[in-house]
């Protein structure tokens, strides 16, 4: 056990725990003020949610003994075995160096992350029993198992050569490809895009936006050690290419429109956030910078996709996780350098294991999704009715007002 790993693990799953309640300043800055506190209960409700999830089987379900490389078993079960001592090979490196208990946390917070994000598409318009219900059952069945794949030993994509450093696949894509299937499923808010559905206080989204910042220094800095110096590549390259990608977007915005937006700033300080988080480990400062550089330009695309093809991701979900992963866990192919991985460098062969781990976790994300929200919709409904969606979702569903 190495106390510096082990302190800075700790401080790691800290640093992306505030990324969730960051993530409901971020997204709840963009809505109505008639319905911020629904959005915020999004990310903050699933604190408690999926962390219950998560030590009852989530963590075996990731990380327990691979049964064919599909799922973990379910020695982990209540989290039993998982204690002070250092375990072996559920993940990496990282269980070699620091107690099983904390690398559990750390990845818990992951865990937690992943179905907030996916609000961002369905924000105004879902009825909170529906929202419980599809978070719970999307962390159990999705995104366990493509972590499982991913992340843990034995797991097939890991086993195929396939890299995601810090969860471009497993998180990003995952939740972003969710989020386009649970647009279309539920359809439009009402009146969009005809009534403008204008962001209630931007200034809350760019607190929310620079404490995600902060935040991702811990999501991709926490799966490299300090004694290597791997987290300190990984911090690095996590810093340079939000830059990049935040001066990517503004570009590309001022050439279209002719105005560089702070939401647009925002956005694309995100965009290169996740692109590089796939790579962040993986990769030189300068490539990160081509990452951030391109994450920023190729989700700027993403999200005019709403409106050419006619769908309603709200908060552009789709557009920066889903899009952004995709991206950075193709340019992980591209520019990865052997001397950091420990084995597969950029390439052909590393870029067609990458395409195979991203056709395969986006299939299963959007099937599964799919058939959750079905079934969801039958049994107790998705969609809260129109007059709910015309006075608000925060009196209606929780009873209280944001503002008085």
């Amino acid at each position: 056990m190495i106390a510096g790993d082990t302190a800075w693990l700790l401080v790691c799953t800290a640093l992306v725990m505030l990324m969730t309640p960051a993530l409901a300043l971020f997204y709840g800055g963009m809505v109505q003020g008639k319905n911020v506190l629904s959005t915020f209960m999004h990310s903050f409700f699933a604190l408690a949610l999926v962390t219950v999830q998560f030590v009852v089987i989530g963590y075996t379900l990731c990380f327990g003994t691979s049964q064919h490389g599909i799922i973990g078993g379910l020695d982990f079960l209540g989290l039993e075995g998982v204690g002070m001592e250092v375990a072996g090979d559920a993940n990496a490196a990282a269980l070699t160096t620091v107690p099983h208990l904390a690398f559990m946390a750390y990845q818990c917070m992951f865990a937690v992350i992943a179905p907030a994000l996916i609000s961002g598409a369905y924000a105004e318009r879902m009825k909170f029993s529906a929202y419980v219900v599809f978070s719970l059952a999307w962390t159990t069945l999705v995104y366990d198992p493509i972590a499982h794949w991913s992340w843990a030993a034995g797991g097939w994509l890991r086993e195929l050569g396939a890299i995601d450093f810090a969860g471009g696949t497993v998180v990003h894509l995952s939740t972003g490809v969710s989020a386009l299937v649970c647009a279309l499923v539920l359809g439009k808010r009402r009146g969009y895009p005809a009534t403008r559905h204008a962001p209630h206080d931007l200034t809350m989204t760019l607190v929310g936006a620079g404490l995600l910042w902060f935040g991702w220094f811990g999501f991709n800095a926490g799966g490299g050690s300090p004694t290597t110096g791997s987290a300190a590549l990984a911090l690095v390259n996590t810093h340079v290419a939000a830059g990049a990608g935040a001066l990517a977007w503004a570009l590309v915005e001022g050439k279209r429109i002719g105005k560089v937006t702070a939401l647009g700033v925002a956005s694309g300080m995100i965009a290169g956030l996740v692109a590089i988080t796939p790579a962040a480990g993986f990769v030189t400062p300068m490539a990160a910078l081509a990452i951030g550089l391109l994450g920023g330009a190729i989700c700027y695309g993403g999200v005019l996709l709403k409106s050419r093809l006619g769908y309603d991701d709200a908060l552009d979900a789709f557009g920066v996780h889903g899009v952004g992963g995709a991206a950075g866990a193709l340019l992980t192919g591209v520019f990865a350098k052997a001397a950091y991985t420990g084995g597969p460098a950029g390439g052909v062969s590393l870029l067609g294991k990458q395409l195979i781990g991203i056709g395969a976790a986006a299939a299963w994300a959007a099937l599964v999704t799919f058939v959750l929200l079905r079934v969801i919709e039958k049994v107790i409904g998705l969609r809260v009715d129109p007059e709910t969606e015309h006075d608000g979702l925060d009196g209606a569903l929780h009873g209280e007002s944001a503002y008085e």
